[in-house]
């Protein structure tokens, strides 16, 4: 049976004469497609794993150890091996044959099958060579060719169809660049007349600008010449001003002089009188025999006293507020009764605090003040929500009273105010204006919260 495509095989000769016997020649080199050559290194490369060491040719004996991956690379020595040393292929086809029975044997039969693969006929064909091998090997390569054109044919179909897809969105992209383009034309367009318009408009502003600057510094040349011109008769009445200062500060000297050398004898007779004063004073306190005062008026105000506890009070340090040195001058007077709003102080510096720990850092300090000052100061808590007597010890010098039932605070300092002998000096503490103002009117000197505290601070 012949296979469908190859040539018939040479008739036999005329006549009852044998044929002669063929002669041997020498097989010519044959160039392998590329796909040809690598499956038959492949195939090679498998056999030539299996394969005693001393079937392996010398020139790939190295090559045997390695893996079957490896062995593949030597592609160039096994395809040289193949072709020119038939023991070597020989051994590579029987291993081939055992590998591929079906197709070998075909081959060998003379039949090509139809559903082979053309590249392992080709190998199978050039590996094992039997009778008509070459055409094999040729109508295998035509197969591949025929393939390969074929499947490049399926390519070039594809790439023209995608590249008839990519055409037709290059032009798509292009009309709406195109519009795109267009629409932003027409508004560079339309934004170029409008800033012609705007630029008129500036330039025509700019021209009425430079008209105004113009007109503005011929006033401002006229305002300095002006001013120049003040500026020359003010000097002159400085001038003028400062000579008759000096004759004014001359007869002012004058002046003091003679009322000093007046004041002099006045001075002398006041010392005297005021001498007298204080002599009969003390001479009538001695035969009065006048003990010292141990009641004050603010011990007369029906107020609330708290109870002693025996534990002295706590100082502490205050908020940083107000300048002291008014609070100094005024707490050096004779006799002065310092009266503080005790809350309102408090609740100005540490407000966050209980209020029995607030109560004692404020007394705390106002006995830290007495004993500097020597002054008698009374400090009011407002008692209207006192439920129980408050256990609290007042320093020495310092007087704590609360409110009454039914009068708060603010009115009980005002009551105290109220109680001092006209012409005492008395500092109320509070920064509420209606406190300040109510012992204002009745003689006190009010003074802040944040004084108190600054000058409890430096203590």
């Amino acid at each position: 049976m012949t296979e469908p495509g190859l040539p018939p095989p040479d008739p036999q000769p005329p006549g009852d004469q044998p044929p002669e016997p063929p002669v041997t020649l020498p097989e010519p080199p044959v160039t392998l497609p590329e796909p040809v050559r690598q499956r038959v290194v492949g195939l090679a490369a498998d056999a030539l794993g299996a394969l005693p060491t001393d079937e392996v040719p010398n020139s790939l004996r190295q090559f045997a150890r390695f893996a079957p991956q490896r062995r593949r690379l030597a592609a160039t020595p096994i395809a040289a091996a193949v072709e020119h040393d038939a023991v070597f292929r020989s051994r590579v086809a029987d291993r081939v044959r055992a590998g591929l029975p079906d197709l070998a044997v075909a081959l060998e039969a003379g039949v090509m099958p139809a559903a082979a693969d053309p590249l392992d006929v080709a190998a199978v064909a050039y590996l094992t060579r039997p009778d008509g091998w070459t055409r094999y090997l040729a109508a295998a390569v035509d197969a591949l060719a025929r393939a390969g054109s074929s499947a490049a044919s399926e390519q070039a179909t594809r790439t023209a169809a995608k590249l008839q897809e990519q055409l037709a969105a290059a032009k798509a992209a292009a009309r709406t660049d195109l519009d795109r383009l267009r629409a932003e034309l027409d508004k560079a367009k339309s934004e170029i007349s409008e800033l012609r318009y705007k630029l008129h408009d500036a330039r025509e502003r700019g021209k009425k600008a430079e008209s105004a600057a113009a007109q503005a510094q011929t006033a401002l040349d006229a305002a300095l010449a002006e001013a120049e011109s003040a500026r020359t008769g003010a000097e002159a009445d400085l001038r003028r001003m400062r000579a008759r200062l000096t004759d004014a500060e001359a007869g002012l000297e004058g002046a003091k002089r003679a009322a000093r050398e007046g004041r002099s004898v006045e001075e002398i007779r006041l010392r005297l009188l005021l001498d007298t004063v204080l002599e009969a004073a003390q001479g009538l306190r001695r035969e009065l025999a006048l003990p010292p005062a141990t009641v004050r008026p603010a011990d007369t105000a029906g107020a609330l006293t708290p109870q002693a506890s025996g534990v002295a009070a706590v100082g502490g340090r205050a908020l940083d507020a107000g300048d002291p040195a008014v609070l100094d001058q005024l707490l050096a007077l004779p006799q002065v009764h310092l009266i503080i709003d005790g809350y309102n102080v408090t609740k100005t510096g540490y407000g966050g605090l209980p209020l029995e720990d607030q109560r004692a850092r404020l007394v705390g300090g106002l006995g830290a003040l007495a004993a500097r000052t020597q002054a008698e100061i009374t400090c009011v808590f407002d008692g209207a929500a006192l439920s129980a007597p408050v256990v609290l010890s007042a320093p020495r010098g310092v007087r704590v009273l609360f409110s009454p039932s039914g009068e708060t605070a603010d009115e009980l300092i005002r009551r105290l105010v109220r109680l001092e002998p006209p012409g005492r000096p008395v500092v109320v503490v509070s920064s509420d204006r209606e406190v300040a103002d109510g012992v204002r009117v009745n003689g006190a000197r009010p003074v802040p919260a944040a004084t108190l505290l600054r000058r409890l601070d430096r203590s």
